[in-house]
């Protein structure tokens, strides 16, 4: 399989000519080069890394390679993730001061956990036939539950309402403290972090998805300002 990156590495090299701030930063930071860099420039580019060349105060020259994690799956991906690295290297660095944001941002798609919650429940976690609910007639509850006893009987799959519970709280606890590790980095205020981790631990991985998806927006806005 051909690597797209690599056959347009001349002229990701190219477009990376006016950007020596950045390169010189991808040097310091992804390079560890402690030295003072006073150029750099880009030799080539594939998906999996990157060949800089770079020269030092003291007019020593080296070349070090920059390995990409993940890798780059196409030439598409190049762009954003050289946008993306140059946030890292100058945050990294201390040379751009990392996103504060200070207001909360419900995603709309965050809204169908509930219903995925009712769907895992309905399917995996149904009552046993002749179960009644209030003054709900058995063979209303039996009817309504058929689909979902044929689920269970034709793929085997079927857990107990507290184990199924178990499971989805200690992954939404899980992600409430991944986010909560994303608010200390990247949210300014109690309240909003609160409200952040709060809302992740009842809708999920949308949540603190879109904290992400924020903090990028914001990194690009700065960075490119930066040159």
């Amino acid at each position: 399989m051909s690597d797209s990156v690599a056959s347009n590495s001349s002229s990701l090299c190219m477009y990376m000519k006016d950007h020596t701030g950045t390169l010189v930063a991808y040097v310091r930071y992804f390079g560890k080069v402690e030295d003072d860099v006073v150029t750099a420039e880009m030799s080539s580019i594939d998906s999996k890394g990157m060949i800089l060349l770079y020269e030092l105060k003291s007019g020593i020259s080296k070349s070090i390679r920059v390995p990409f994690d993940p890798l780059l799956s196409e030439y598409d991906d190049a762009k954003p993730r050289l946008l993306s690295m140059k946030a890292e290297a100058l945050e990294g660095l201390g040379m751009l001061k990392a996103p504060q944001l200070t207001t909360f941002r419900f995603p709309s798609k965050a809204a169908m956990t509930p219903f995925v919650f009712l769907a895992y429940f309905y399917l995996l976690s149904p009552p046993p036939p002749g179960t009644t609910f209030l003054s709900i007639p058995v063979t209303n509850m039996d009817a309504f539950f058929s689909p979902a006893h044929a689920f269970r009987d034709l793929t085997g799959l079927s857990l107990s309402f507290r184990t199924l519970f178990t499971i989805l709280s200690a992954i939404h606890g899980a992600e409430g403290l991944y986010t909560l590790s994303l608010c200390r980095r990247h949210v300014k205020g109690a309240v909003v972090t609160a409200v952040y981790v709060g809302c992740t631990v009842l809708f999920g991985i949308h949540i603190w998805k879109d904290l992400k998806r924020r903090v990028q927006e914001r990194r690009i806005e700065a960075i490119t300002k930066f040159e």
